[in-house]
């Protein structure tokens, strides 16, 4: 019995850790590369080895062990595992507040950050925005949108337009759509569209629609910018919110260590 218990512990983890690097890995045949699912697939691969060699591994750190050096070395490591795990743990519980964290009234701006268009449509990704933005100015019609983004060199139109266009396609009145046109990335989106909303004079609190991964990143980067923002989430097919969930973690800790980052 205690035999076929030592087996079980190593195939469970074993398991789950091949099933990790296979989702990990999908999004590398949809041509998503980033540094989430890169980071994911190599950890999945490593704790996936040691529990398929389990024997040699521990026969391998037991010798090391013997070592005052090696000591020193396994202790570091497990230090840094450790600190690890609990940044990751700590961003992730953010990450889920931020996500969960809807406008309180009708006294806002909604900005929509911009996502990849192919040809003059949205992608998937970007197409999810869209429609959870819709959703939210039909049950609010009296509420403005800014639609955010730049033409990517790989773009027909700017992803400002392509938005644009397609909330008009829903029937969005135009004089509630203002168009922002010149950022690549989520700073510039925030700094650009609030330049708009003071223009304009609208409400000066935004309710950012991202999708819920992104909403801590893109929120810590409004509140750099002086900016009062919540949060209006959109759905994430399953299979990449672990590349992306990754992805924040790397992007979050950067931000927090160097300020301003991409996001």
């Amino acid at each position: 019995m205690k035999i076929k218990n030592k087996m079980e512990i190593k195939i469970i983890p074993a398991i789950i850790a091949a099933a990790f690097l296979i989702i990990f890995l999908v999004p590398f045949a949809k041509g998503i590369v980033c540094l989430g699912n890169c980071a994911g697939a190599a950890l999945s691969a490593v704790i996936l080895l040691i529990f398929v060699f389990w024997t040699p591994f521990t026969s391998f750190t037991g010798r090391v062990w013997e070592y005052k050096t090696g000591k020193i070395m396994l202790s570091a490591l497990a230090v840094l595992t450790a600190i690890c795990i609990v940044i990751a743990v700590i961003i992730s519980v953010l990450m889920v507040r931020a996500a969960y964290s809807p406008p309180d009234d009708d006294n806002i701006t909604v900005v929509v950050l911009g996502c990849q268009v192919k040809e003059r449509r949205p992608s998937l990704m970007l197409k999810r925005r869209l429609d959870t933005a819709y959703d939210y100015l039909s049950e609010h019609g009296n509420v403005c949108v800014i639609v955010s983004g730049g033409r990517g060199s790989d773009e027909l139109i700017s992803e400002a337009q392509c938005m644009k266009e397609y909330l008009i396609s829903k029937g969005i009145s135009p004089e509630r759509i203002y168009t922002e046109d010149r950022s690549s990335d989520t700073y510039e989106n925030l700094k650009f569209s609030y330049e708009i909303i003071k223009e304009e004079r609208l409400p000066r609190e935004v309710a950012l629609v991202t999708d819920a991964y992104h909403q801590l990143r893109a929120q810590m980067t409004a509140e750099q910018l002086g900016i009062t923002a919540s949060g209006i989430s959109c759905r994430t097919s399953w299979w990449l919110i672990p590349t992306y969930w990754v992805r924040e973690w790397f992007g979050v800790t950067y931000y927090k260590v160097f300020g301003q980052g991409e996001a």
